[in-house]
């Protein structure tokens, strides 16, 4: 079958990629059309725009880029018919997404949902659309299925692809290996992760990377996105004593003592790593009051870690309690409070507990390959 795959960030390309890998043992004449990344593109997908190219992060961010957005989806629709896919997935990104899943709906083209979109968080309205519009909506988060079963519609649990991630990866070099390839020293790492959209990046770095002056006794160690330009970074590093590390997160998280985090994706990587960290988010002011206003009301938390054990596990620091100050008092609890890095630990091994076993991406294939609709 054809496959005509949608992810517009980071972590929707490499679940993406997973994704592809399972399909391919499944369905062996399958083919892939993508919008994704390096990571889709390495496991066969013929990437038509780049992640890069897609992810506008805030309320006031998307406004700006708007013109580009709909630009894009203009785009993606002429190409979806030119390809003809016998199956459309859609990885999160609800607002370009919802939009293509209705104009596939249109054109009686399947569509799977991958990764269901917060709407459990705000925008809950649009689970009509998605009942209109979606074949399979295929879930990663346990209280999702639950979720759209108030509303009579049939979602797939399929437990959570970064364990397949993680239980690839377990078998990292060792420590010794690692230093040498970075050229590190013995002192204790701390693992810095800014995120991977060029908006966050510029609001998350300049606290990040103070760190390092008022902490000699850690080395900071970044990790840095393959699609942004290295200058990004070194504008904001320039003399400090931090080191970066493209394309290796997990390594670097497998040999972190500590970690500060921005929201997202790398917070649950983070926790199945077994490493503690301090989360932060920084987003604009216009787009912050609106998420206040239209989220907060609706979620205690912002991590995925709080959010799945529905408990502060680990610290959230949220636009202006994102300082150097607060990042300060926070980071020494989770270096040096035994008491607290064990509780976080045991909240870790809930956590797991509840996403259960490996094998998502496979059991996410199995649906798609063997059309299991609703």
């Amino acid at each position: 079958m054809k496959y005509y795959i949608i992810a517009g960030e980071a972590s929707g390309d490499l679940l993406g990629a997973y994704l592809i890998k399972s399909i391919k043992k499944q369905d062996v004449e399958s083919d892939f059309r993508c919008w994704g990344g390096d990571l889709m593109e390495a496991q066969g997908g013929e990437i038509i725009k780049h992640y890069n190219e897609l992810a506008f992060m805030g309320f006031w961010e998307v406004a700006k880029n708007l013109r580009t957005i709909l630009n894009n989806i203009a785009v993606c629709k002429v190409d979806i018919l030119l390809y003809e896919p016998d199956v459309m997935i859609l990885i999160d990104y609800p607002g370009f997404n919802l939009r293509i899943a209705e104009f596939a709906k249109e054109q009686n083209i399947r569509v799977v949902y991958y990764v269901s979109p917060q709407i459990w968080a705000w925008k809950k309205k649009r689970v009509y659309k998605i009942i209109r519009d979606v074949d399979t909506m295929i879930t990663i988060l346990p209280f999702e299925k639950d979720f759209y079963a108030k509303y009579n519609y049939k979602a797939h649990y399929v437990g959570h692809p970064l364990l397949d991630v993680v239980n690839d990866e377990i078998e990292k070099d060792d420590w010794q290996t690692f230093k040498t390839n970075y050229n590190l020293d013995d002192r204790p790492v701390i693992a810095l992760l800014p995120g991977s959209r060029r908006q966050e990046l510029q609001r998350m770095l300049p606290v990040m990377v103070q760190m390092a002056e008022h902490f000699p006794e850690y080395q900071f160690v970044m990790s840095k996105v393959k699609g942004q330009p290295l200058a990004l970074y070194q504008s904001h590093i320039k003399d400090k004593q931090i080191t970066l590390v493209e394309g290796d997160t997990y390594s670097l998280l497998h040999h972190a003592k500590a970690a500060i985090v921005t929201s997202g994706t790398a917070t649950l990587e983070t926790a199945l790593w077994n490493v503690p960290q301090v989360v932060c988010y920084k987003g604009s002011f216009i787009s912050y009051l609106i998420a206040r206003a239209v989220v907060g009301k609706h979620l205690k938390y912002i991590s995925l870690v709080n959010l799945i054990l529905d408990k502060p596990a680990v610290m959230e620091l949220i636009q202006y309690e994102y300082n150097l100050k607060r990042v300060k008092e926070e980071f020494v609890k989770i270096v040096s409070d035994n008491q607290i890095i064990e509780e976080i630990k045991s909240d870790y091994q809930q956590l797991k507990h509840i996403l259960g076993d490996a094998g998502a991406s496979d059991n996410a294939a199995k649906l798609i390959v063997e059309h299991d609709i609703r």
